[in-house]
């Protein structure tokens, strides 16, 4: 077997993965405490759930599945097949574990309902945003917006979050809604932890007057690149060359150990990174 094939299995059995992971979690945090709780998510499946709520027929997963399928008529025509066909087993996937699975939480206080099942819930999602596709619902829309029109993804997903919000104040109890909303908030920041998590760097920028041995040690015993910016001290008028690289993070402290060792006065600025693509980091996802 070539190495372009295992290449493609890899890839493909790892975004399925991915896929069936969020899935099953996403469906442990809405049907284990969400649902039981009638609280209201964000999205399509916040969507569902209403209807679930008002009407009282079939279940979330049915109206998932149901309502899902003009939105992947839609992603058939103007999004790529790749990402069709993996948001099409990931919406699969979301449905039946929303069918099959349900373990029982016993969580009476709302408000630790509320970190609970936002934690369990943005997780799921994080990690399947990790892949290629996605569980459908509003990603898909998003994403079809953002290629023809240039709209934001998160602009349009928090308008559509509050337009559903609103609209539930007048189906739903006042605290329902206002917990609903605390819970989408939860949810949408574990789910920006979790999309970051693994891609978290470390901008450096070191300014020394020894700056060609730092860049050196940088490159020779870290592995990483290092690119020089060229600058003038605001009161001394010299011409300075401040190095800037990226690191991971476990490798900061080593960086500190050796520009203070070459320089106790260099001058050293750290900054979080949260999304760092190119060689030696992660690759852009494409669609």
């Amino acid at each position: 077997m070539s190495a372009e094939k295992k290449h493609l299995i890899s890839s493909v059995f790892w975004n399925l993965l991915l896929l069936s992971a969020g899935s099953v979690v996403c469906a442990i945090g809405l049907n284990s405490i969400v649902i039981p709780k009638g609280f209201v998510t964000g999205g399509l499946s916040g969507v569902c759930l209403l209807i679930y709520y008002l009407t009282g027929t079939l279940s979330p997963a049915m109206w998932y599945f149901i309502i899902n399928i003009p939105v992947f008529i839609l992603g058939w025509v103007f999004i790529s097949r790749r990402f069709f066909f993996y948001s099409l087993y990931g919406m699969i996937a979301f449905s039946l574990s929303l069918q099959l699975l349900n373990i029982g939480f016993e969580i009476n206080d709302s408000f630790l309902a509320i970190l609970a099942g936002g934690a369990i819930m943005g997780a799921g999602a994080g990690i399947a945003l990790h892949s290629l596709g996605s569980l459908g619902g509003m990603d898909i829309v998003s994403i079809f917006l953002n290629q023809k029109f240039g709209i934001r993804i998160g602009t349009f997903l928090f308008a559509f979050n509050m337009l559903l919000f609103v609209f539930s104040f007048g189906t739903l109890d006042t605290d329902l809604v206002l917990y609903s909303i605390a819970l989408s908030f939860v949810t949408s920041q574990v789910l920006d932890h979790t999309l970051t998590m693994f891609n978290q760097r470390k901008m450096i920028l070191i300014i020394s007057r020894k700056n060609d041995e730092i860049a050196k040690l940088i490159n020779d015993r870290l592995g990483r690149g290092a690119t020089f910016l060229h600058g003038t001290g605001a009161y001394s008028g010299e011409d300075k060359k401040i190095i800037l690289t990226i690191v991971h993070n476990y490798q900061l402290k080593r960086v500190e150990e050796m520009v203070f060792s070459i320089d106790p006065d260099s001058f050293l600025i750290t900054e979080n990174t949260f999304n760092v693509l190119g060689k030696g980091f992660s690759k852009a996802n494409k669609y």
